[in-house]
């Protein structure tokens, strides 16, 4: 039996899954690394799911950015409610209630191993979502 959405801002689990797919389909589409993306609605009351991404530059990081913000609110009629990280560009989040999106460059993501931190969240493979890292 599926778990209802414990997010503050609740979408459901399946509309955070379209969410957080989107997402990751968009940080694909734009050559992000080692997409994925973990269902965390088990280990926390504010969050559905993690989409998880590296990008080799800054400009590419931004890219995935805006362009997630654009599927994100023209495709799907959701809006971002924050971002941190921007000017930095070593990690970007995205913070869409149920669905939190994390752009690391390479070196961040290792010192902060959200995958590790995480590691009771369950692992969607982007087979099931439809998706194919490239």
């Amino acid at each position: 039996m599926a778990h209802p959405s414990r997010a503050i801002r609740p979408h459901g689990l399946e509309d955070a899954r379209k969410l957080a797919t989107e997402a990751a389909r968009v940080a694909l589409d734009n050559n992000g690394q080692d997409v994925m993306v973990l269902n965390v609605s088990e280990q926390s009351a504010e969050f559905d799911f993690f989409v998880i991404a590296t990008g080799t530059s800054r400009r590419q990081l931004h890219a995935i950015s805006e362009q997630t913000d654009d599927a994100l609110e023209k495709g799907l009629g959701d809006h971002r409610q924050g971002i941190e990280g921007y000017q930095e560009s070593s990690w970007i989040v995205l913070d869409y209630g149920s669905v939190v999106v994390h752009l690391f460059d390479e070196e961040t993501r290792e010192y902060y191993d959200l995958e590790s931190l995480w590691a009771d969240a369950t692992p969607i493979p982007l087979s099931d979502l439809g998706l194919t890292q490239r």
